[in-house]
């Protein structure tokens, strides 16, 4: 079987949980041939890969969102048809979208992107748009605005799609629209896997940012909510990672009998007789943050609250362990606020073999503002390690449990909470017995829940099930 596999802003471009996922699956199914359709911001990406690519991926092909329209052509831009223009205008003004049509539309070769922008059919589309819903603003800033938000969207549209049997995306939005007009445009089958939940997480983007404001907020989160909705209409089966995300689709218009849960896992065997400390270093208590410095770990906060339980605790060193290559000033930005507040025992490693450090730490923290289900929770807890982690996603049921009985594995606070998380610290820091516990529960959980193997097999069925739906032989995995 031919599996498309459709990513956003990740995978081979960054690592992290998700590209760390993708890797992982690639090579657990090495009997199917691989083809990578990879969404990224502009062509400055292009090739700039950070995974070393399994030899079963046969293809990469890359969308970029912002990329130049090199199908411009001088002379009169041709007219849409009046089917092709309800379906356009529909779009706009999001009442019943005929896809089809649009699919159709933006896949013909003499489409340009450029010229439709700057169309008459555009303005008149936008024109009835405003009319009906957004008189109390400026027109030309909503002109502009509208050109802005549907120009990544036409990219996406205009994108094309390598022929497979099945479509895996790893988020709805962009990777959504690929998907679905993959389907429309060669039949298979459309799985969605969520390891976040796509729409929710670009409203909160949305409602922080500094770039957009008032009205255009809701514009951008309507846009998102129209890609979701295509994807979810759309798919065969959408996988989330834990019940209170199912849930939050449900609500997003998800049908119910689309829905599956497939927990995350990792190899516990791998992260077993880890190195621990030196006999210098046995003396203090090492907290360790493994994550990608950027701004939705929220890294500022950690540095903040680490400052004060220091403070209270002097034999606490905070190890922040991952790159910051991706997201360069955030990450200056953390170096010099370090550095001008004084802050002693921090210390950045950059990427790092989690072997390596993993085991000299007493605890490990997340201070996210977002996130899904942290495969660094789990191999914390596949290495006998508690862990304090801010209350997002489904961080609260790995440590907490879901009514399975083995305990807290750590402690939860609320988000950009300094208080809260330095005294998270100095409590976990003091006793000793308290982190013993905690690690020790959280190592039963992942053995019962969120090993590998169960997450493999789970993903062996769901493409097995989808190869012979198709008629298609499934081979098992080269031994």
């Amino acid at each position: 079987m031919k599996i498309c596999l459709i990513a956003e802003g990740c995978y081979p471009y960054v690592v992290g949980g998700v590209s760390s996922w993708i890797h992982r699956l690639i090579q657990s199914f090495s009997s199917q041939e691989f083809i990578i359709l990879a969404i990224v911001a502009n062509r400055s990406w292009s090739g700039k890969f950070v995974y070393e690519l399994p030899e079963n991926v046969a293809e990469v092909h890359e969308l970029y969102l912002e990329d130049y329209d090199w199908s411009v052509k001088r002379g009169r831009k041709k007219a849409l048809s009046k089917k092709e223009y309800r379906a356009f205008r529909g779009l706009l003004l999001n009442q019943q979208v005929d896809w089809e049509t649009l699919f159709d539309l933006f896949q013909k070769k003499t489409l340009s992107v450029n010229n439709l922008l700057m169309s008459v059919d555009f303005l008149n589309a936008v024109t009835d748009c405003y009319n009906l819903n957004y008189s109390q603003i400026v027109f030309s800033d909503f002109l502009w605005m509208m050109r802005s938000i549907y120009l990544p969207m036409f990219h996406t549209l205009k994108m094309q799609i390598p022929k497979a049997d099945l479509y895996h995306c790893t988020a709805t939005g962009y990777a959504g629209i690929l998907g679905s007009m993959a389907k429309h445009l060669y039949g298979g089958r459309l799985l969605i896997s969520e390891h976040g939940i796509y729409t929710r997480e670009r409203e909160e983007e949305l409602i922080k940012a500094k770039w957009v404001q008032g009205i255009y907020k809701d514009i951008w989160i309507e846009q998102f909510r129209k890609m979701s909705n295509l994807a979810y209409d759309r798919a065969d089966l959408v996988t989330s990672l834990y019940e209170h995300a199912r849930e939050l689709e449900l609500e997003l218009g998800c049908p119910l009998e689309k829905t599956m849960i497939t927990p995350n896992g990792i190899s516990v065997e791998n992260l077993q007789d880890l190195p621990g400390k030196s006999d210098e270093e046995k003396g203090r208590v090492y907290v360790g943050a493994i994550l990608r410095i950027a701004p939705i770990k929220d890294i500022k906060t950690l540095i903040h609250a680490f400052s004060f339980a220091r403070e209270a605790e002097p034999s606490l060193k905070l190890w922040i362990m991952g790159p910051w290559d991706e997201e360069k000033e955030y990450a200056e930005e953390c170096f010099e606020l370090v550095d001008s507040e004084k802050l002693p025992d921090i210390e950045f490693t950059g990427r790092i073999n989690v072997r390596e450090y993993l085991g000299k730490m007493d605890m490990t923290i997340l201070t996210s503002i977002s996130e899904g289900q942290p495969l660094t929770i789990l191999e914390s807890f596949a290495a006998h390690k508690p862990v304090i982690a801010t209350d997002v996603g489904n961080c609260r049921g790995l440590i907490m449990g879901e009514n399975d009985g083995f305990g807290a594995a750590g402690i939860v606070t609320h988000i950009m909470n300094i208080e809260e998380i330095a005294r998270a610290m100095v409590t976990l820091a003091r006793n000793k017995t308290l982190r013993l516990q905690m690690g020790e529960n959280g190592y039963q959980r992942v053995l019962a829940k969120y090993q590998y193997s169960y997450m493999i097999e789970a993903y062996r069925n769901i493409y097995k099930d989808f190869a012979e739906s198709m008629g298609l032989k499934w081979e098992d995995e080269k031994e």
